[in-house]
């Protein structure tokens, strides 16, 4: 091998290492858009059965089949929306009646409680946190000068959702309306050698993916379950509606079930504003703390292994480190697109490259 044959690799491999670099900052460029072709897909995916009934049983048009479906998922999500304003509603009542002073005094006297708890180890909560800076925080916190930023804050999310909203409607009408779209476009990226294996490679993903999102259905349906228990046992105010809400963070990996329990939390206090903070509030807030934490037994060690075991066969590190890098570097929507991402990379690895032994072992459960 003579020196020009090797300066002729290296330069291939830093040729492809450099065209790999650039299409992975692409992609982290237009993560948005990506994202929007995501849950498109997955509308589509779960629409598609509609449509197909809508077509061969009942005769309907392609494209007014497809418009029918598009309606009834964005029916779906009006209500959805309409079934938190009676919860918003009610909670801008209690925190109309909150007596700000009455629970910096109630605050007061928990510390008093933990500071006696903490005395016998000659340890005060002044040694571990700054309470007074905290209760200085919080009420400065809950003035109306907080008003403007919440609205401004509501402004941006709702432009963004509506953006959002429309991209996947628009993408989801053309996937559902012609289903061999995405199939047909990468057909034409690959050579006629390697059509038959895209195709298998792409009915492979269809059924891992749907595997896939009818077991979260089923996590979510489990948690919504557990969550309405907790909430009714401790009286909070439209228990269904805010279960829902709070099951539905779960999709989230690991930040989730947190939003879902300080959301729980917050419920149960406001829920009880009026009420004696150390007979009343405190217990539920204990009872709620404890159903969470069952919660999060049952979806860690029953509801999860089966969903990724046997769905998507996935190994617990394996997922742990996908969602870790996937976090990493798209932040909150790599966490939660990572393993069905991450599924669709293994199965296509597998068809291509199966040869390889660094795949070979990555694949060898699907």
């Amino acid at each position: 091998m003579d020196s020009k044959t090797i300066a002729n690799g290296i330069l291939r491999a830093i040729a492809i290492l450099t065209g790999v670099v650039l299409l992975l900052y692409f992609l982290y460029l237009i993560q948005t858009v990506l994202i929007y072709l995501l849950f498109a897909g997955v509308v589509a995916l779960i629409g598609r059965p509609i449509v197909q009934f809508l077509k061969k049983r009942l005769k309907f048009p392609d494209t007014l089949a497809v418009i029918v479906v598009i309606l009834f998922f964005l029916g779906l999500l009006v209500g959805l929306i309409l079934l938190f304003i009676p919860v918003l509603v009610e909670q801008g009542k209690n925190l109309s009646i909150l007596d700000v002073n009455d629970f910096q005094r109630n605050l007061e006297l928990i510390e008093v409680e933990i500071n006696k708890f903490l005395g016998r180890s000659h340890i005060t909560v002044e040694n571990v946190i700054d309470t007074q800076e905290i209760k200085k925080e919080f009420i400065q916190g809950i003035e109306m000068s907080f008003i403007p930023k919440i609205l401004n804050g509501l402004v941006a999310i709702l432009s963004s959702f509506s953006l959002g909203l429309i991209s996947v409607l628009f993408i989801s009408f053309f996937f559902l309306k012609d289903s061999k779209l995405i199939q047909n476009s990468l057909l034409t990226l690959v050579p006629d050698s390697k059509e038959s294996g895209l195709l298998h490679s792409i009915n492979k993903i269809k059924v891992l993916l749907s595997r896939y999102f009818l077991g979260l259905l089923g996590q979510i349906l489990v948690l919504f379950v557990i969550y309405t228990i907790i909430l009714l046992l401790v009286g909070v105010e439209n228990a269904l509606v805010i279960a829902f809400l709070c099951a539905l963070f779960n999709i989230i990996p690991w930040i989730g079930p947190f939003i879902a329990l300080v959301l729980m939390v917050l419920l149960t206090i406001t829920s009880h504003l009026g009420a004696d903070f150390n007979t009343v509030i405190l217990p539920d807030i204990g009872w709620v703390l404890l159903g969470f934490g069952i919660s999060q037994l049952i979806d860690n060690f029953i509801s999860q292994p089966v969903i990724f075991a046997n769905a998507i066969k996935l190994h617990p590190l394996e997922i742990f480190l996908v969602i870790l890098m996937s976090g990493m570097l798209f932040g909150i929507t790599g966490m939660i697109v990572a393993i069905p991402g991450y599924t669709v990379i293994k199965v296509i690895l597998k068809e291509f490259l199966s040869e390889n032994k660094i795949v070979k072992r990555m694949t060898k459960n699907i």
